[in-house]
């Protein structure tokens, strides 16, 4: 079995500011699926985010969307090169995002990272496989 394509459902509190945020990234929005209560965006092809209001979140889950200062999932995206990682970083930062720690180089993978203005966090990734340790 291969999946063909994979949906990342999240819930956020502002549907207009949560586009913009992703714009302002450089993702597309695709409209088609796409109104006052949900956005979804881009990443690639085949992997799309979701971002659903609070309450039409509800309406997919019987659990509580986590209130306050919690984590419920680390999204890691990669990218194709250190300076995208710290452009869409940075990008997330002058946009209302917050930097989650400091960037990570392993030599051969490039790590930096933000949580989105609904708190949901991201893993920014550049890794060079040919680069990989043997030991």
């Amino acid at each position: 079995m291969k999946i063909s394509q994979i949906y990342v459902n999240l819930p956020v509190k502002d549907i207009q500011k949560t586009r913009e945020f992703w714009t302002n990234l450089g993702f597309s929005i695709n409209e088609q699926f796409s109104d006052d209560k949900a956005a979804c965006v881009i990443m690639n092809d085949d992997i799309y985010v979701m971002f659903l209001t609070e309450e039409y979140f509800q309406t997919f889950s019987h659990k509580p969307v986590p209130k306050g200062d919690t984590a419920q999932v680390l999204v890691a995206i990669g990218l194709n090169s250190r300076e995208e990682v710290d452009t869409v970083v940075n990008t997330a930062l002058k946009n209302g995002g917050t930097q989650d720690e400091e960037p990570q180089d392993y030599g051969w993978m490039y790590q930096n990272s933000f949580w989105d203005i609904n708190g949901h966090g991201w893993n920014v990734t550049f890794a060079d496989i040919s680069q990989f340790p043997s030991e």
